[in-house]
Formats: structure tokens, sequence, C-alpha cells
């Protein structure tokens, strides 16, 4: 290759460098330009892989906030012809190629911000220019360091600390890892961050069903995975075999992956060749199944999710990381080891078993200790799931984002992308009776049996999105939770909550005050009531008729909240048919939160009661109700009042942190420490409904604002910078905890994100924008509301 072709090794490939192109991008919001030095596809190993997870994870989560642009490395034995998202392409076999990139890089003042994926393998012939390259580049650089090795020689230890010295930031993905930089490389703490390597979120599906689907019905699979080469020591397995097949002998294993291609350029398949003949001479063929691909990401995670148990057993203990063993434990596998830091680091002492290296008789009893105890394997499994919640690409996408804002020299606004909406696990919940209470992760647990509470604030979910979609397949499951609502009711006019599985009612209902649940009835058939002219009229009728039964008992009824969800079901009920009756019922009780308000408030505080525990924002919400449907001004100034005193409470600048449940936020103790943890999904999508309301009413600009804030909270703008909302179940966990988030997502944190991303669809998406109120309350059609037509949540 002649100088000129040298220079051209480095080569422009975005869209963006073509002549239309250029007019078209310039024409384009500006946003901050990262750009990623890395292997990328269609390059087949580890580091390709996980950087193209990592622009994908980056892209779903902040498209609006950064442009994404890819520096390919390669060498001349390995030239890949990439798509147009690969802007560079870096041959590393030219040494000129290093300072013409580094001065692309200078001049180009789109880019803000260098990702180097490092790996020693990539730089091994040209660590000089390497080097070079680095002190040249005037752009801040993060540099990723996929191996850290302990105890270093003085070379590499002068290479790595000059290497950590010019960059703005180091990263790597275990603890461990961080470990060795500081006391072996001398490197500063406050220079490293650990961002665990990334895992996919899965929907786990049926094992038995994927077992067929690839013909291993009735066998009990071991699995591993990954770019062959002699340093997975599969042979290891092959001598544990015959000892676990003679416990099991129904026992499969499958190798998947196709030889690395820098093996099979150098020694071909010979280490492939070499396991055949062992699995001959072990008389083990029909126990073990090669799947020599490398496998599509979907094929990948449906073997890992019908594998038993994992097994890796990589002879290598300075293996800083392995994402093989990561996504297995994502998909739900019992993991056995060999005590790479990684493993230990992540496994512990409940999530996976560590097995010494190249210990064929220890890796058979781990196994067959798995395979004879079904729960054993299924305690390692969730404890594994939980252990790596915080490692899925969504949550690296995010830690990933605050490190580019935090070293990128021009300012960057993060904005999370709202999710598409996404019925799915509302509808898994769901059975022919009602939504089930609880689940395990994201499986419904039948054993929990059903609530009003659940089902009522499912009614109104699945009516918000029947009013926004028109879609008549979602009228079924409107059909199922009123009759639930109807099946609770008792002939004296209230409602019991709690049934179990066989749908009798428990005892539970004798020992739980059942106001609220009352109240939450009450408010979904009010909401029903109000589609009059959209639903059915059997739902309609069905809806009254409840409603009717139910208001007897509303004198009875003096708990806070229960008394609010009341007076929202009966505003409602009131918007289809406008009743002297209805409001009679909506002045007594806004009347009696008018006098709590009254007892209770001073200039300091200004609330119904000496606390505030949970759902708080239904409480200022139903007073505006109360307000629309009558016109009586003390409502609104004190539904106004109250709302902005809560909100003054948990907004915190670019943050909300709604009030624990670990402990209640007391008058005249508001100075002391907030409690972290103990958030609820529902008091946040409770916020996000009562600050629509106040928007709707007040037209103010910040309680737009603080609906794009408290939303984010699902997104990842919380105490831990993780997703509450699961974007591949269509799940919310079930709450945000000190140091953890809990990943189980049952019907009330699901349903709430609902409610909350519908509103969010109301507010910023539809077509159909809430119309304000003039000054007597009553709808002013006359008046064009003003909303950002926004896709995406600012941090």
């Amino acid at each position: 290759m002649n100088y000129l072709q040298e220079n051209t090794v480095i080569n422009s490939r975005s869209a963006i460098s073509s002549g239309n192109s250029t007019k078209a991008a310039l024409e384009k919001k500006v946003t901050p330009e990262i750009l990623f030095i890395t292997s990328y596809p269609p390059k087949e190993c580890g580091i390709a892989t996980y950087s193209q997870d990592l622009l994908n994870a980056v892209n779903s989560k902040f498209s609006t906030s950064f442009q994404l642009t890819i520096c390919a490395i390669e060498s001349n034995s390995e030239q890949m012809d990439y798509g147009e998202d690969v802007k560079y392409i870096l041959n590393t076999a030219y040494p000129n190629a290093f300072l013409t990139l580094a001065k692309r890089i200078n001049e180009d003042p789109q880019i803000s911000v260098v990702v180097i994926q490092h790996e020693f393998g990539f730089f091994r012939y040209c660590e000089p220019e390497f080097l070079h390259f680095l002190g040249t580049l005037l752009k801040p650089f993060l540099i990723v360091f996929h191996t850290v090795l302990p105890t270093p020689g003085s070379n590499l230890k002068q290479c790595v600390e000059t290497i950590a010295s010019l960059a703005h930031s180091v990263v790597v993905m275990t603890q461990h890892s961080a470990q060795i930089l500081q006391n072996d490389y001398l490197i500063a703490p406050e220079k490293i961050t650990v961002i665990p390597h990334g895992t996919h979120l899965v929907s786990h599906s049926d094992q038995k069903i994927l077992k067929k689907k690839y013909q291993l019905t009735g066998k009990k699979i071991l699995s591993t995975f990954g770019l062959l080469s002699s340093g997975k020591s599969i042979e290891t397995t092959l001598h544990a075999l015959p000892s676990i097949i003679e416990h099991h002998p129904d026992v499969q294993f499958l190798i998947i992956g196709k030889t690395h291609p820098t093996i099979l350029a150098k020694e071909g398949e010979k280490y492939r060749t070499m396991l055949q003949q062992k699995i001959e001479e072990l008389h083990l063929q029909d126990h073990v199944r090669f799947v020599p691909y490398f496998l599509a990401l979907p094929d990948l995670l449906e073997y890992l999710q019908l594998t038993d148990i994992y097994l890796f057993t990589s002879r290598d203990p300075n293996q800083a990381v392995s994402g093989t063993f990561s996504y297995a434990i994502s998909c739900g596998c019992p993991v056995i080891s060999t005590p790479i830091p990684h493993a230990i680091e992540v496994l512990g002492t409940d999530a996976g078993i560590i097995v010494d290296f190249e210990n064929p008789q220890q890796l058979s009893e781990a196994v067959i200790r798995l395979l004879d105890d079904e729960e054993l394997r299924k305690n390692t499994s969730s404890n594994g799931l939980r252990r790596m919640a915080s490692t899925a690409w969504e949550n690296a996408a995010i830690a990933h984002a605050f490190l580019f804002e935090k070293v990128s020299k021009e300012p960057v606004v993060l904005t999370y992308q709202i999710p598409d909406i996404h019925l799915t696990h509302l509808k898994k919940m769901t059975t022919d009776f009602g939504i089930v209470q609880f689940s395990k992760i994201n499986q419904p647990d039948l054993d929990s049996g059903y609530t009003l509470d659940d089902n009522a604030r499912a009614l109104i979910a699945m009516c918000q999105y029947y009013q926004l979609t028109k879609d008549e397949a979602v009228v079924k499951y409107i059909h199922i939770y009123v009759s639930f609502i109807k099946q609770c009711l008792q002939p004296q006019g209230y409602f019991l909550n709690y049934l179990n599985k066989e749908k009798i009612f428990t005892e539970q209902n004798h020992s739980t005050n059942l106001a609220d649940s009352n109240g939450r009835a009450i408010w979904a058939l009010g909401y029903v009531i109000s589609l009059g002219n959209l639903l059915p009229a059997k739902i309609i009728e069905g809806a009254e008729f409840i409603i009717q039964a139910a208001i007897l008992n509303i004198n009875h009824i003096h708990s806070t909240r229960a008394m609010a969800f009341i007076i929202k079901g009966l505003y409602y009920r009131n918007l289809s048919n406008d009743s002297i009756d209805n409001k009679a019922l909506i002045v007594h009780l806004a009347n009696r939160l008018v006098q709590m308000y009254r007892h209770e408030a001073d200039r300091e505080w200004k609330w119904f009661e000496s606390y505030l525990t949970y759902a708080n924002s239904v409480l200022p919400e139903a007073l505006l109700c109360a307000w629309q449907a009558t016109g009586e001004t003390s409502f609104k100034e004190i539904a106004k009042s109250s709302f902005d005193f809560l909100l003054s409470k948990i907004f915190n600048g670019n943050k909300i942190q709604v009030i624990s449940n670990k402990s209640w936020l007391h008058k005249g103790k508001e100075e002391v420490q907030v409690i972290v943890g103990g958030e609820q999904p529902i008091d946040v999508a409770y916020t996000i409904l009562a600050l629509g309301r106040f928007y709707e009413v007040f037209q103010e600009q910040g309680y737009l604002n603080k609906m794009e804030t408290a939303f984010s909270w699902f997104l990842g703008s919380n105490h831990l910078h993780q997703i509450m909302y699961n974007p591949c179940t269509g799940g919310c966990y079930d709450g945000l905890e000190e140091k953890n988030v809990n990943l189980n997502q049952g019907a009330e944190s699901t349903v709430s994100y609902l409610m909350a991303r519908l509103t969010m669809e109301t507010f910023f998406n539809s077509a159909e924008k809430p119309e304000p109120y003039n000054s007597n309350g009553k709808t002013n059609y006359n008046l064009l509301q003003k909303h950002p037509h926004l896709n995406e949540m600012h941090v």
C-alpha cells in the first residue's frame, strides 16, 4: 500500500460525509457526537458484540442527546464490509493511520467525546503509535479496559499508567479490576468508573416450549457458548460428563459458537477436532451437540433460556470479565464457573457455584448437586437474576450517558426517550377472572390471588388506553375488570378487597381497613361511566348499577384518601350525566377535606394531615376535581396551595423522590434526613396524573416540566440511576429501594406505570390534547392548549 492508500485506511463511511447528507445534517438539531473506537460487527468478537449492544442501548435511551458514531478497528488480516453507521476505519497495520485519525477527530467540531474500547491484542504491534495517538488527541476521551492484568511487569505498568494519565476517565467492568488499577498501577480512584458488562432484558419464555423447538424435549441441558478456543477448557466438561450421565442419563451438553476467527486463521479447527475426538473416546456422542454458529442474539437468548445449567470453564485466572455467563444469568441459568474475578464478584455465595480450574471432579459434583435439587436451581436462578438486574444494557446506557455528560467540554442535555406503550405484561397478568396481584419476577403468581385495588386500577388504565386508541381488542379486559368489581360488591353496598386463587374472599378482608379499596372502586367505575359515548352500553350500564349500590355507603367512609378517590369517581360520572345528586355528594366530601386542611394547615405546613404518607397527590387533585364539577373557588384555592406544598417536598431540581414507605414525613420534622429507598411506582404515577390535571386548569409550564421529571423516574432518573420500567416485558418493578430495585413486576406497579405512560401520551404525543378550563371550572372550547410535542423526557 502506498502513502496515499495508507492515508485512506481511515475512511469516512457515514451518511453525513456525502454532499446532500451534509446539508441535511446541518439543518438538523446539532447534538454532541460520541465517537467509539472499537472492533465492530460484522467482525465476530466479544468486544464487537459488546460495543454494538452498548450503542443500541444508548440510542434507545438517549437518541436525541447524542449522535453515536464508530471508528472500526481492523487489521490487514481482518477487513470487514461495514454498514453506514461506521464513520471511520482504523487499520492498525499502518502507523500513519493513527495520526491521521487524531487529526480528523481534532478538526471535527461535532465530536465531543471519544470512547476507546481497549484490548491489548488490538494494539499489540503498534503500541507506540497508539500511545502517540492518545497524546495527540485534543478531545476528551474515555478508555474502557476489557482486560486488567495484576502484578504487571515494568513495561505493562508504564503503558497502562500512560494511557490512564492521558484519559479523562477510565472504565472497568468489575470492582476487582478497579482495585487492581488502584493498587498495582497507582491510578487515582476518582478517575475510575465501574460500569458492569451489560446484560439483555429477557421475557423468559416457557422452557418446555423452547426445548421442543430445538428437539431437546425431556433433556437436562448443560451449555456453554462463545467463540471457541482452547482457553475455554471445554474438555474439562467432557471429562466430567461420564460421572454426570451416570446420575442423570438425560443430560445433553450444548457447545454453542464457532471457532474464534483469529484461532481459525492460525490453526484451523484443531481445537474443535480435538474435542470431537475426546467425545468419541469417552462415548459421549449421544450427550454432546455442537451448535457451530455465531448465533443471532434472539437465537442465543433462546438457547440460554432452555439451559438448565450454564458452564463456564475458562482456565485463565486473569480473565477480567465474561459477557457469556452474564448473558446466561440474565436468562435465568444457574451458573457453575471457574474462579475468574468476575465470577467471584457476581455469583457470590448464592447465585452460582465456583469450581477450581480444570477440575472435572468438582465440576461433575456441582452439576449433579444442582440437577438433584430443583429448588436449589430455582433459588440460584432467582438470586442470579436479582444480582444482575442493575447490569441491564439500559442501566449501562444510563451510566455511560452520565459519564459522557461529565467529561464533555460542550454542554450536554440528557433526555430520556419515552418507550412505546406496551400491554404485554398487563395482559399476561390477567386471567378470565381478573388481574393477579403479584408476580415472581415477570411470571404471574396465581397463589397471591386477586384484589379489588388492582382490578380497579387496571380498569382505569385500560379505559385510558381505549380512550386514546379505540382498540376494540381491549374491551374484553375492561369487561373482565368491571365484572371483578361487581364480584366484590356485597349486598350491604360495600366492597371486599381480597380473593384467593380459588376466587374465594379471604380472612384478610376482616383485618384490613377497606375504605381506600372502596374509594378506588368508585373512582374506576366513574371513569368507565365517563366514556359512555365510547364503550358498549352493556359495560356502562353494569358500571352504573354497581356505583348506584355503592354510593349508599359513602357517608360512612371517613378515610382521607378514600374520600378523594370517591370525589374523582363522582366527578367522572358527572361528566356523562350532570347530576345535582352527584354534585351534592362531591361538595359533601370536598367540604370534609377542606375542614381537615383548615384544621391542620399553617403558614409552613399546607396539608390536610400532620404527615405526608402514600398517594398524597390524590388529595389536592380530588379538590380540583370538586372545583371542576361545582365551581366552588375554595376547593380550587386549597387544591393549588396544598399541591404546590406537596411538590416542594418531593421535587428537588431535576429529580422526584416521593415519600418513602419506610418513614412518612411528619409535620415539624421536615428537616430530618430524608429516607432513601422505599419509593413506590404508584406514588409517582398518582403525582403525574395530578400534574396533568393541574396543568389543564392553571396552564403553568412548571406542571408540565414536573410531569416530564416524574416520568423520567421510571426510565432511570432516580437515586440508583436504574430503570423501573422493563421495556422487554412491559412490566414495572415493584419498588425502588436504597441499594436495589425490587424486580417483581406485580399488578400495582405495572398498572401504575401504564396509567402514567398513558397520561404522558395525552399531554405530549396525542393529537387530541385535553381542553383547559375557564374560571368557572367549565371546559372552555375556545382556548387552544399549547403543548410541546415531545417524544422524550428531559433530565
